[in-house]
């Protein structure tokens, strides 16, 4: 994941971009650690009280799997801009993040197909 020059901030603005890089890592972490508690804490005992249908918690898992997958990737893009010295191990951290996203939505497409 490399950026052309254009893409690339400042110098004298690199520590609060620096700093806006680490929000959107920790924004992206959240996300995805919501959909994971949503889905397999909070979903699958509140549904049935309150009487939603079987679909709801696979549907609202997907949207919010979406959501993570894009915060993931603004995130790496932002860390990568600004030539951050983690930015190699925080995009094998976010590829991961992703793919375990992915392989949430096929498995939450699997649920509502059947």
């Amino acid at each position: 994941m490399t950026t052309d020059s254009s893409e690339r901030i400042d110098p004298a603005a690199a520590p609060a971009a620096r700093a806006e890089a680490q929000r959107a890592f920790n924004l992206s972490i959240i996300v995805s650690g919501i959909r994971c508690t949503l889905a397999y804490v909070v979903l699958p005992f509140v549904t049935p009280f309150l009487g939603l249908a079987p679909g709801v918690g696979p549907a609202l898992g997907i949207f919010i799997a979406v959501v993570a997958i894009v915060a993931n990737v603004v995130s790496m893009r932002r860390f990568w801009r600004v030539q951050h010295p983690w930015r190699r191990p925080i995009t094998v951290l976010h590829l991961v993040v992703i793919a375990f996203m992915v392989v949430l939505i096929v498995l939450d497409m699997r649920t509502l197909i059947s």
